[in-house]
């Protein structure tokens, strides 16, 4: 059969839609694959926020139980909590009180990769730091075993401060808040995820999370373009009051 001038046009014009059809639907979905990235981001936000608030329950069932809160975990003692050389529980003498993991292993906190550690979506170790310093002549009072309780929940709340979690860097003292935002600066622990960038955010936030002292950061999450860098961290802390009501209620303080 002979094709008319119409005919070939009529196919020519079906070809060239389908083009069309195929071009729309790739924007489409290529459209999609930035909300899918995010939903993912947003699910893993939420699996780490679990995962910190089973962590802050084992605490304070550790420290209902034992009278004290753990010392972070090392890099090598696998999921442990650790002591320096000659430290233990009398004396709460942590190896790294600042720089330190999450014992998982001590407190009984399950899934952990195979080498101990309580990780994060992203697979990154959950930092923890707990507070080191003398109240009422009481060395660690929050990881000596009846520290907490021979210190005083009076003497503690008089302290000037603890740990403290500022909303920015911008201001902050080298070891309070400064004149930056103050969310806490009364926290006996403070535990964290660093994120999907694992920590490696460019600019004057993020590190702060990291570099081993008594100041941490805790805001939403913001770009690498933001006035403090960019920042993924979800970051906690144990409110002293919670801990008082837990070790009252095990017998632990009077």
């Amino acid at each position: 059969m002979r094709l008319t001038y119409g005919t070939r046009r009529g196919q020519g014009f079906t070809l060239v839609e389908l083009a069309i059809v195929l071009m729309i639907v790739g924007v489409l979905i290529g459209g999609l694959m930035v909300p899918l990235s995010a939903q993912l981001d947003i699910r893993n936000r939420a699996e780490t926020d679990r995962t910190l608030a089973d962590a802050r329950e084992a605490l304070l069932g550790y420290a209902a139980a034992n009278g004290r809160l753990p010392c972070p975990a090392s890099a090598t003692s696998n999921g442990q909590e650790a002591f320096v050389a000659g430290g233990s529980a009398a004396n709460g003498n942590c190896a790294d009180f600042y720089g330190g993991f999450l014992p998982a292993v001590t407190l009984g906190i399950t899934p952990t990769d195979p080498n101990g550690f309580a990780v994060d979506p992203w697979g990154q170790r959950i930092r923890y730091a707990a507070y080191s310093g003398t109240i009422n002549s009481v060395s660690n009072p929050f990881t000596q075993t009846d520290g907490i309780k021979n210190a005083t929940m009076t003497s503690i709340a008089a302290t000037t401060h603890l740990l403290s979690v500022c909303a920015t860097a911008t201001g902050i003292g080298a070891s309070d808040c400064g004149t930056a935002v103050k969310l806490t600066d009364k926290a006996p622990v403070v535990f964290f995820s660093t994120g999907k960038n694992a920590g490696a955010g460019a600019g004057t936030d993020e590190p702060k999370n990291t570099d081993g002292d008594l100041v941490f950061i805790s805001h939403e999450p913001t770009a690498a373009s933001a006035p403090g860098g960019e920042f993924d961290d979800i970051v906690t802390w144990l409110s002293p009051n919670v801990l008082y009501n837990r070790l009252i209620a095990a017998g632990q303080l009077p």
